[in-house]
């Protein structure tokens, strides 16, 4: 049996990064039904916290509560990712998407794997890039913007429109260097570490919603919800996903699911919220799918042979 490593992240890591591109594809759905009822900084504070409490309760029944966090090092790495990996981007993005495009947070996010590139070369060297990689990654980006990127450019007029966009580029370099941090960090059970790093990062948010939003003065049924799916799902479930995928795939594999989110987010958007399929879609997907396949061809030509 073949061991996951970023050469190989095997058939497991494949299916995970494709779930985790459907569940964050449908976050953005869950966020815009939340938002109807709830400020940006409640709807943060709350599915970092929910999301916590649900993981804490699930990891202790399975034997992997807080508790099975080994090190005060450890406990280090989950409090840099929760602060700067969940809730610093939670928070440039809810101020930043007030001034400018959607399609601009879009774009940033697809950044991700570019930003990724460097941040492996230097700190995480086993990873391994070449100019497949290289080539393939930029190639993903480009249907990215062939995708979103038509509204990625136009202008809102507001003063703050370049702080907006220089906060959401912000957002993706968190999330890219919050990657390469997980994967230094020391050996921990997935969900003890997801848990951890959520309900560090509800620490931050919850007091920021409370002092700029308030208590909610009522709980309307939707964007309720809403908000419970988006904790439970694009947050809970998927931050145990990611640091599965990074922890024995690298956090270049697990960039890939920036290329697919707002593919899923157009297809979900389609389907279940009524909105115009994009002409460019399927064009920017092949594009996409070319990237993906050339920046892992080794990995699904070993695939092919077994």
């Amino acid at each position: 049996m073949n061991t996951p490593s970023p050469e190989n992240p095997g058939l497991l890591n494949w299916f995970l990064v494709i779930t985790l591109g459907v569940i964050w594809g449908g976050a953005f759905m869950s966020v815009r039904l939340s938002l109807d009822g709830f400020g940006p900084w409640t709807v943060a504070a709350w599915r970092t916290g929910l999301g916590g409490i649900a993981l804490a309760i699930i990891g202790t029944m399975l034997g992997q509560g807080m508790h099975k966090i080994p090190s005060a090092r450890a406990w280090i790495f989950a409090g840099i990712i929760g602060a700067g990996a969940v809730a610093l981007p939670f928070a440039l993005l809810s101020w930043g998407q007030q001034f400018i495009p959607s399609a601009f947070a879009g774009v940033a996010m697809g950044a991700v794997p570019l930003l990724v590139l460097p941040l492996v070369y230097l700190f995480s060297k086993e990873e391994g890039i070449g100019p497949r990689r290289v080539l393939g990654m930029l190639l993903g980006f480009v249907g990215l913007f062939i995708l979103v990127g038509p509204g990625a450019a136009a202008s809102t007029g507001h003063e703050n429109e370049w702080l907006g966009r220089i906060a959401c580029l912000a957002a993706a370099g968190c999330y890219a260097a919050g990657s390469v941090v997980t994967r230094r960090a020391p050996k921990m059970p997935p969900i003890a570490f997801a848990t951890a790093t959520l309900l560090l990062a509800a620490v931050i948010l919850v007091p920021i919603a409370a002092f700029t939003e308030g208590w909610p003065n009522d709980f309307p049924t939707t964007p309720t919800a809403a908000l419970i799916y988006v904790a439970l799902f694009p947050t809970a479930l998927a931050a145990v996903i990611r640091v599965r995928v990074i922890t024995t795939a690298g956090s270049l594999f697990m960039s890939l699911t920036s290329y697919q989110v707002p593919v899923w987010s157009v297809i979900l958007g389609v389907s279940f919220m009524g909105e115009t399929l994009l002409p460019q879609l399927f064009f920017a997907l092949a594009i996409i799918l070319v990237g993906i396949g050339l920046s892992q061809s080794r990995a699904l030509m070993a695939m092919i042979r077994r």
